[in-house]
């Protein structure tokens, strides 16, 4: 029997605890835009998910309120997202500090660099370069970011 086909990922689900708070901050941070005519609500007509592009993230992004499961997650790096070089990471430095969202400094990767930085619920978000270094480098084993 061969193996059914994957066409890629569909979209991606966080579990929040403020589903307002948790949009505007991907908003801000990431340029993200809400997709309102994908809100969903639940039969009492509550909303409970907003969808959101965020661009070149390659699929959708679902925010759904789940204050429990959120709070799970805090701490944990779900999502690396690829960003060219250290001279990158230093301009998002500079923008999640404008933005006042809690970061890591530029740590030195297994074979490149990253940022870490903090959603509203504590989950951590890192930025990686495709920029490479070799073996000589040791990484980074800052407690709190890594």
């Amino acid at each position: 029997m061969s193996l059914p086909e994957i066409l890629g990922i569909h979209h991606l689900k966080f579990p929040v605890s403020d589903l307002d708070r948790s949009s505007d901050f991907y908003s801000r941070v990431l340029g993200a835009q809400r997709l309102k005519h994908l809100d969903h609500f639940n039969s009492d007509k509550q909303l409970y998910a907003v969808i959101l592009e965020v661009p070149n993230l390659g699929t959708h992004l679902e925010l759904r309120l789940n204050a429990q499961q959120a709070t799970h997650h805090r701490g944990f790096d779900p999502l690396t997202l690829k960003v060219e070089d250290r001279a990158q990471l230093r301009q998002w430095i500079g923008h999640l500090e404008a933005e006042h969202v809690p970061h890591s400094p530029v740590l030195t990767a297994y074979v490149g660099w990253l940022v870490a930085f903090e959603d509203p619920d504590g989950r951590r978000i890192r930025l990686y370069t495709n920029e490479r270094h070799g073996p000589e480098l040791t990484p980074s084993t800052d407690p709190v970011w890594l």
